[in-house]
């Protein structure tokens, strides 16, 4: 991966898209941003990201970090690995994405989360450029196993076994991962929060976040490019359709889903990361695959960022590099997600448009963490993972 970075000597595919639409002006500001902000939030002492960064005015930076996430360096791996190698050392303290990659996957073969054991193998496959066998393994064990698991995570995994098929023979682990994935469809393109979603419960298995849209639009979008299975490509597109016609009239990306009616559940918070990376990044995906053009829809949430009606002032900290992380309500421990889960599990579609009023979404979170900052450089640097569209 470094050699490539060094040699390449033409834009990426995803750039020659921001030349298209949504245009550079829109992204190349966030794609500096992201570049001075992260690292602020690295720990090279143990080469591991932060949680979270704060405002923090006593800080030298602005910003205080808090915590580790290994799935935060997982992505960062993946998404600083399209930067040229000067890049990557300056925002990692002198090692590479590659290095970064590699010393995940070392930090991830003991440990219980299914989702940092997925991100790992992938950026080890990805970025490292190796079949990472502990990891491998852990995953095909996940497919055969067919237990309970976070859609997320399992979307995560079928991205990972098909990063690593160049290196070893994980065909019929990633057909199995897919069709699972396509099974728990619901009618209208919506995917839930866990698989099987009845594990959840009566009150949660009818909700899929935004999250459990996007890596299995992602997820299915590559399986079809990889095997050219159409049943993977077509659930792909039933689910962007859905997200796409339902998106905000401002380009907001909302929070919640019904799986079983496709309906919005709870559109706040609206997240940055959402608008200037998720989305485009799955969307991208799909298409480069052979699928939809959604990119007007990318550029309606990006220009949120800029002009969101919700509240005043600005998403973005120019003096630190962050973008914060989102718009929410003025609620109660997440009051109203929970109410309209709970009322929407019994009766399908019912807004109770009084809670808007009563917590109306006008709250920034001065929040900003590094995956939202290493998916934006994934989804607009990376090229040459799905194969360029003819």
């Amino acid at each position: 991966m470094d050699n490539m970075n060094t040699q390449r000597s033409e834009p990426p595919a995803r750039a020659r898209l921001i030349g298209d639409v949504p245009g550079p002006d829109a992204v190349a500001p966030l794609l500096a941003m992201a570049q001075r902000a992260l690292p602020l939030m690295y720990r090279p002492d143990i080469m591991q990201f932060v949680q979270t960064v704060r405002p923090d005015p006593s800080a030298v930076t602005g910003v205080r970090g808090e915590g580790t996430n290994l799935r935060y360096a997982a992505i960062v791996a993946l998404g600083a690995a399209w930067l040229d190698i000067d890049a990557q050392r300056a925002m990692l303290a002198g090692s590479s994405a590659a290095q970064l990659a590699e010393t995940v996957a070392r930090q991830a073969r003991d440990q219980a989360d299914l989702g940092a054991v997925a991100l790992a193998a992938w950026a080890a496959a990805e970025v490292g450029e190796v079949a990472d066998t502990a990891l491998l393994d852990r995953l095909v064990h996940t497919v055969e196993a067919e237990q309970p698991v976070p859609t997320v995570d399992f979307a995560w995994t079928l991205t990972a076994l098909l990063a690593a098929r160049k290196f070893r023979e994980l065909s019929e682990p990633a057909e199995r991962a897919a069709t699972r994935l396509r099974l728990s469809q619901g009618a209208m393109g919506v995917f839930p929060h866990a698989l099987p979603r009845h594990s959840l419960g009566n009150h949660r298995a009818h909700v899929g976040c935004f999250a459990d849209q996007v890596y299995p639009i992602q997820a299915l979008a590559r399986h079809h490019a990889a095997t050219a299975e159409p049943q993977s490509l077509a659930a792909a597109e039933r689910c962007a359709a859905q997200i796409v016609r339902l998106q905000g009239d401002a380009g907001q990306w909302w929070w919640h889903y019904d799986v079983r009616t496709g309906d919005v559940v709870e559109g706040y918070p609206v997240y940055s990361v959402h608008q200037h990376a998720m989305a485009p990044m799955a969307l991208l995906d799909l298409y480069e695959a052979g699928g939809a053009d959604h990119r007007s829809a990318i550029t309606a949430g990006l220009s949120w960022l800029q002009n969101h009606p919700e509240a005043a002032g600005t998403l973005f900290d120019e003096s630190s590099g962050v973008i914060w992380r989102k718009i929410g309500r003025r609620e109660p421990r997440k009051a109203v997600r929970s109410i309209r889960s709970m009322s929407t599990a019994l009766w399908p579609g019912l807004r109770l448009g009084l809670l808007d009023r009563v917590f109306p979404p006008s709250v920034i979170d001065h929040e900003c963490r590094p995956y939202e900052l290493g998916w934006l450089l994934y989804a607009w640097l990376a090229s040459g993972i799905v194969g360029a569209r003819s």
